[in-house]
């Protein structure tokens, strides 16, 4: 299979396979890691299957995953940007808003992404240049309604810790950034916020949005992209903001606010 989009969409539905059968609506066991992020035995078996079968098709591509591989030693190659399971902690629940995440960067940017949530049953798809799918169907974000008084923005559990946040709009906390970006990316909200995602949480997310016709970009500090050689990605987060148009990116950055006591010295990248 050549095509990357079509073996990388072809992975995630074998992906998503895989962990419904490790799912358990009673909750499964999961230990907490070192950045204090869960993992189950699900989360490791999907990451298994998803690197040895790029590894298979694509040997001469990098890949870096939440999982197994956080460095990157050039940007050569095409690289993959894998979370073989997004939102585990609502799938060790019992939760159904959990997914599969992979995008391929090429030159450092995100070339093509896909998102697979298999509970809910919907498929993201999305290559540059050629728009996103939901399902095979094409999305598109959408601009606020004044007559529509249920527009919300998602967000992620240490947003409100982190930030004072003012958007005029209700907040919905999805437990998935790749989830939250979709949410966004399909007009359903008009803005995702999220306060400490790692790169693989983004890779595929961030083209789904621009494809879609929204705007996304690092709230503060270093943009994702493109990625870096030598940079060790399981230490690095990318606050993010993704809006449906411009004018509701704008709305977002004025109306959250670093709080004081989080402050911090803010790099960008030369």
């Amino acid at each position: 299979m050549n095509d990357p989009l079509k073996f990388a969409t072809h992975l995630a539905l074998q992906t998503g396979n895989l962990l419904q059968k490790y799912y358990n609506p009673a909750g499964l066991h999961a230990s907490q890691k070192a950045d204090h992020t869960v993992v189950t035995e699900a989360d490791l078996a999907a990451d298994q299957l998803i690197t040895n079968t790029i590894h298979k098709h694509f040997p001469q591509d990098e890949i870096v995953s939440e999982e197994s591989s956080h460095h990157l030693a050039n940007t050569q190659s095409p690289t993959w940007i894998v979370d073989p399971l997004d939102g585990t902690t609502n799938y060790s629940l019992g939760l159904s808003i959990w997914g599969v995440s992979i995008a391929r960067l090429l030159d450092g940017y995100p070339e093509i992404g896909v998102l697979y949530f298999p509970l809910i049953k919907e498929l993201y798809t999305t290559r540059r240049g050629s728009g996103a799918f939901l399902n095979h169907i094409p999305i598109a974000t959408r601009a606020p309604d004044p007559s529509q008084p249920m527009s919300f923005f998602t967000c992620c559990s240490r947003s409100f810790r982190y930030y004072n946040i003012s958007i005029p709009y209700k907040s919905r906390i999805m437990g998935s950034c790749a989830y939250s970006l979709s949410m966004v990316a399909r007009g359903s909200a008009l803005l995702g916020f999220d306060a400490v995602p790692k790169i693989w949480d983004l890779a595929a997310g961030w083209l789904l949005i621009e494809e879609a016709g929204g705007k996304i970009a690092a709230f503060e500090g270093s943009s994702p992209f493109p990625i870096s050689p030598g940079e060790d990605y399981s230490v690095t987060s990318y606050p993010t903001l993704a809006a449906a148009t411009p004018e509701v990116f704008a709305i977002g950055q004025n109306k959250i606010q670093r709080k004081s006591k989080f402050a911090i010295v803010v790099q960008s990248k030369a």
